[in-house]
């Protein structure tokens, strides 16, 4: 990237590896990363970033693969003065930064029920942008408003009904950075919703493969199915059953691999590249279709651009 770019407060790197920031470890890298020091830095320099400029906002790159040619963008990546919390009568309100796990037990001790948070990977910024959810609740039953700086600099608060929330999706326009969430949660007692988060991190890693590097879920669940992402969707037909069917655990493509455990994680078994993992989900994805008719939708992000052969 040869255009100049504005000069912040915070830390602005050029041609910086994005493997080490992503779960999987895997991608090349962005042209620029930038970490604002607080929101006024980022809302000036998105305000004076040429408009003509990609950028890329990221979490934590727990639902990421950046392809090995890396990122023409400024990725954008929020730390320290964005991962607060305050409980405030029933709301909490969460900086993009703060982590699921650590929204769902700030709101536990405050005695609000939040716990569907805990076993999610990432986090606010992204669970917002994908509507995450887990035992049947979702973070549209319980947000209220997000705050986000605009691509032109702009901080403004949305109200939830215009980002649209569905099954992992939601409307934001491209280049908005969401920097704060609002949540409502119903009340419960501490040490009971402790004892419930507890038993769902023994469920999950006696049937996740949490100790291997993977993306979480890899494939949404069939369309028809869980589309909207509401707590009443129905969810007879799982992404891991399909693939199951169609012979696809434990298949592998160079590092990467469907894991043995849940078929639904795809895994960077050692020395997986970008290209390892896109492909073998696109080989899962063809297996499928041609074994049920059902075509899988990705849930993991891919974005950047492949090597050239």
């Amino acid at each position: 990237m040869t255009r100049t770019l504005p000069l912040p407060r915070g830390a602005l790197t050029p041609n910086r590896p994005l493997a080490d920031l992503t779960w999987l470890r895997v991608g090349g890298p962005a042209d620029w990363l930038f970490q604002p020091a607080d929101e006024a830095d980022l809302a000036a320099f998105l305000r004076d970033l040429d408009p003509a400029v990609t950028v890329f906002p990221m979490g934590v790159g727990s639902n990421l693969i950046v392809r090995d040619g890396g990122l023409r963008a400024v990725v954008i990546r929020l730390g320290r003065g964005f991962n607060t919390i305050t409980v405030a009568g029933d709301r909490v309100i969460a900086g993009a930064a703060a982590l699921d796990a650590h929204v769902a037990r700030r709101a536990a001790e405050a005695g609000l029920d939040l716990t569907f948070l805990r076993t999610i990977p990432g986090s606010i910024g992204g669970a917002v942008r994908m509507n995450a959810g887990c035992y049947g609740s979702y973070v549209a039953d319980h947000l209220v408003s997000v705050r986000a700086v605009t691509r032109s600099g702009d901080i403004v608060t949305i109200p939830t009904a215009d980002l649209h929330l569905r099954y992992r999706q939601s409307t934001l326009p491209e280049g908005w950075v969401v920097i704060e969430a609002t949540f409502t949660a119903g009340p419960g007692d501490p040490a009971a919703l402790e004892a419930k988060m507890a038993d769902q991190i023994a469920k999950r890693d006696a049937s996740q493969p949490t100790k291997d590097r993977s993306a979480g879920s890899t494939f949404r669940n069939p369309v028809g199915h869980s589309s909207t992402g509401r707590a009443d969707d129905t969810h007879e037909l799982k992404a891991w059953k399909v693939i199951d069917d169609a012979g696809m655990r434990g298949a592998r493509r160079g590092g990467a691999q469907m894991s043995t455990m849940h078929s639904n994680f795809l895994i960077n078994a050692g020395g997986a590249t970008a290209a390892d993992l896109e492909g073998l989900g696109e080989d899962v994805r063809k297996r499928v279709f041609q074994t049920s008719g059902i075509t899988l939708e990705w849930e993991i992000m891919r974005v950047g651009e492949t090597l050239a052969e």
